[in-house]
């Protein structure tokens, strides 16, 4: 891992939404789901919320548009939906609202997959962006996805990109 250029000198803790888009995922098989707020956790950052949603355009919009007025939520983390089957709605719901897309980040989480995954990565929707004040992050629901995207990208910049938005 590369050595962060402006590192936060305060650490504070970043308020987290986690949702998991499965049709089929429950809280006791959510292993991505999981992975990310014990992560989050682990980092000091505080999960002020974790669902499993159906992977819903209209559901998923509605969600984020309800969390992103809680003023104890920072940042969302999506995870699934991000594929190109019938049912991976996921992306197209958050490109729909987000304000500003944050493009380095699909950009990079891509690259970073292709050197494990190989071409597979280019089937990945992961994208990133601020929607009302709010970042969100939405990544593959595999395991291993989740853990090269909190591990490489969201906890490195997290608060880094919580304080620009606060600015």
């Amino acid at each position: 891992m590369t050595s962060i250029p402006h590192p936060e000198k305060s650490l504070f803790a970043v308020g987290c939404a986690v949702i998991t888009l499965s049709d089929t995922r429950t809280e006791a098989t959510d292993r991505s789901g999981q992975l990310i707020q014990q992560l989050l956790q682990e980092q000091g950052h505080a999960v002020v919320s974790y669902q499993i949603l159906p992977d819903e355009p209209m559901q998923i919009i509605q969600q984020v548009q309800q969390l992103s007025q809680q003023s104890a939520v920072a940042a969302l983390i999506l995870n699934g939906g991000t594929g190109i089957a019938p049912r991976d709605t996921t992306y197209d719901a958050i490109a729909g609202i987000l304000d500003k897309e944050l493009p380095g980040f699909g950009e990079v989480f891509r690259w970073l997959s292709y050197q494990e995954i190989g071409s597979r990565a280019i089937a990945s929707r992961a994208i990133a962006g601020v929607y009302q004040g709010k970042l969100i992050f939405s990544v593959p629901g595999s395991s291993n996805a989740v853990a090269l995207a909190m591990h490489q990208l969201i906890l490195p910049e997290l608060r880094h990109l919580v304080t620009q938005l606060q600015t």
